[in-house]
């Protein structure tokens, strides 16, 4: 178990590690957008916001027929994407993170262990293989906007990126697309900082969202009390809150989420909870990260 000092060296490494891949980026083209029959791929401009340009990607399924509709999902990226361009940053998920093919092959498993890149937690990936056999993968429209680069703890600026999601992005997701429009079927997630901003603002917003979870989230330790209250306020505005905590073996935020789902169990609240294999990199988001991103929310979010 990581102790205060691991972590914030922990915490030096991922700051680091940014800084390395987003030097190397940069001197890269752009990656080659993902193609699928699966999805169409829309590029938005959202409109000037207090930290740059406003832009998503949103990811939509082409199957079910004109009558279609799906849950809603907004996907929050990690903080390697948060410093590049918005235009680039947004295609996190979709590309950087390799959701399409996440979602290519949830539509025809069973999955294997190249699909998780390595990190396989076998008996959890018999057991999705199971559920989809079940019940096959139903499908989820994932808005993917940029999230610039702000302190999880500075509620003006989560204030705002708030305000963009509830305010700006739902409402042209659901204007735009074959979008279901209740709150029991809009999930928000993330990944790193992503993780803890969906946290922050999908606990504060349970009016909005029925399904919040945190992927690998850059909580810290000794933070249990605040997210529990967090937590306690939003189920009891909203009893059916679906909520999910994942951290990864190897990952840096490990005690500080497993002390935040502990606190959670003790107090009552219920929610999934899953310590996979896994570091904390692109690696794991090509793999168990977006895998398990689409299997929680294509579970827990309402289809009618």
């Amino acid at each position: 178990m990581l102790g205060r000092r691991a972590l914030l060296t922990g915490l030096a490494a991922a700051a680091a590690a940014c800084s390395r891949s987003e030097r190397a980026a940069g001197s890269a083209p752009p990656s080659p957008r993902p193609a699928s029959p699966n999805v169409r791929l829309l590029e938005w401009d959202i409109g000037p916001q207090p930290w740059g340009p406003g832009r998503a990607v949103v990811v939509v399924p082409t199957w079910g027929g004109d009558g279609a509709r799906f849950p809603v999902l907004v996907a929050l990226h990690g903080r390697g994407e948060a410093v590049k361009a918005p235009a680039e940053g947004a295609w996190g998920w979709p590309r950087d993170y390799a959701m399409v093919r996440a979602i290519d092959r949830m539509r025809a498993p069973p999955l294997s262990a190249p699909d998780y890149e390595g990190f396989v937690d076998a008996a959890r990936m018999v057991a999705l293989n199971a559920a989809l056999a079940a019940r096959p993968f139903g499908g989820l429209i994932v808005a993917c906007p940029h999230l610039p680069d702000i302190r999880p703890a500075t509620t003006g600026d989560v204030a705002a990126y708030s305000r963009l999601l509830r305010e700006t992005l739902l409402p042209r997701v659901r204007a735009e697309t074959p979008a279901l429009p209740a709150p029991e079927s809009t999930g928000l997630d993330g990944v790193s900082l992503g993780g803890v901003i969906a946290l922050r603002i999908g606990l504060s917003s349970p009016d909005v969202f029925g399904a919040v979870g945190g992927l690998q989230p850059a909580v810290q330790e000794g933070q249990n009390a605040e997210w529990t209250a967090l937590a306690q306020a939003a189920r009891a505005r909203r009893p059916g809150m679906a909520l999910r905590l994942l951290t990864s073996h190897d990952d840096y935020f490990h005690d500080g989420i497993t002390g935040i789902s502990r606190a959670w169990r003790a107090a009552g609240i219920g929610h999934d909870f899953a310590d996979v294999p896994g570091p904390h990199d692109y690696a794991f988001n090509r793999g168990p990260g977006s895998i398990e991103l689409l299997a929680f929310h294509d579970r827990a979010l309402a289809r009618a």
